[in-house]
């Protein structure tokens, strides 16, 4: 296993983390617990959740997967071997049980936050990250930036980092991130911090996957120059970069057939670049997964790829992602395929 350095912390993240979004919906406890001991036992030392998880959001798991984690922790001797991190759930009118109000006030982040520790059953979080922006913009498949003048939002970068610095010093919190974000968002909040001393976000979790490659195009290099690294999420595409529903070997419970509400990778132009990938993995003995998750773990701007899995063989397969590298000639034909069909996923 790699290790990447954690923004311009001294702490070191394996280059695969494992996200846990699936505990409490569609994987036990106890099978969370199992996914755990696999990823600790094999490098892995990050750990990604958040307090509105498991997804999708319902009223009856929700902080399931928090929960589940924290029993995990609670039997281990170890805490200071885990890089843990969660987040803190922005604006939404979807799932409104999860706390009120759902912003980023003072108030609001040190009850999101005492939650998480107590559901954690730890007295600290490594990486505490803002789920997505509380302004309207465009994340979540939203391709472009469409501006909306009746959006409520008044910056308040740096009341939040001010608010988040309290903890710091308290120690409940040892470094912070963003999520979701734009280019337009980083700056803010590295502005804020240079500025008035206030702490430094050190990663930034949004999509990154062979379907979506828009993270390059204007903050690769923010991410890259100013040391902020990405924490890839949905590197497989919520699964259609396995190849399995190419090749007929999906079934019921997975995610896209499960969750037909989830249709960032349902398009036609999806399943095509899919299908051309598919050939080059084979073509390179390789399988998709492999390929994809070695992909975006070669990435210069990459800290962490976050992979996620429902059963065991996925999770072994994912951990050894880590030991694929990706040749000059497998990415040429990679990139003949994004030049083909770019970013077909928003």
């Amino acid at each position: 296993m790699k290790y990447n350095q954690l923004g311009t912390t001294d702490l070191k993240v394996s280059e695969i983390c494992l996200g846990t979004m699936t505990f409490g919906e569609q994987n036990s406890e106890k099978e969370g617990h199992e996914q755990l001991d696999y990823a600790m036992n094999n490098g892995v030392n990050f750990i990604d959740t958040a307090e509105m998880y498991s997804v999708p959001g319902r009223k009856e798991t929700v902080h399931s997967t928090e929960k589940i984690i924290g029993t995990w922790l609670a039997n281990r001797k170890d805490r200071e071997k885990i890089i843990l991190a969660t987040k803190i759930t922005g604006p939404s009118s979807g799932i409104t049980w999860i706390r009120q109000p759902l912003d980023f006030s003072p108030a609001s982040i040190t009850t999101a936050l005492e939650g998480s520790l107590k559901r954690l059953q730890t007295d600290y979080i490594d990486l505490y990250q803002l789920h997505w922006p509380e302004r309207r913009t465009n994340f979540f498949g939203k391709r472009g930036y469409v501006h909306d003048e009746n959006d409520p939002w008044v910056d308040n970068i740096y009341e939040v980092l001010n608010a988040l610095s309290e903890h710091i010093k308290t120690g409940k919190i040892r470094h912070i991130g963003i999520s979701n974000e734009t280019p337009y968002g980083m700056m803010r909040y590295l502005e804020e911090s240079a500025k008035n001393g206030l702490p430094r976000v050190v990663s930034i979790q949004n999509p990154y996957s062979l379907l979506n490659r828009t993270f390059e195009v204007g903050l690769a290099e923010m991410a890259i120059k100013q040391k902020v690294g990405l924490l890839a999420y949905s590197p497989l595409a919520f699964g259609l970069l396995s190849g399995k529903y190419h090749q007929k070997k999906d079934q019921a419970r997975d995610r896209l057939n499960r969750f037909k509400q989830y249709d960032r990778y349902k398009g036609k132009q999806c399943l095509d670049a899919t299908a051309r990938y598919l050939e080059i993995a084979q073509a390179n003995n390789m399988t998709l997964t492999e390929m994809a998750l070695a992909y975006v773990n070669s990435r210069p701007f990459l800290t962490s790829t976050i992979i996620g899995a429902t059963t065991m063989k996925q999770l072994k397969e994912n951990i050894g992602s880590a030991n694929f590298e990706i040749t000059k000639e497998i990415e040429k034909a990679i990139e003949a395929v994004q030049n083909d069909i770019p970013n077909p996923a928003p």
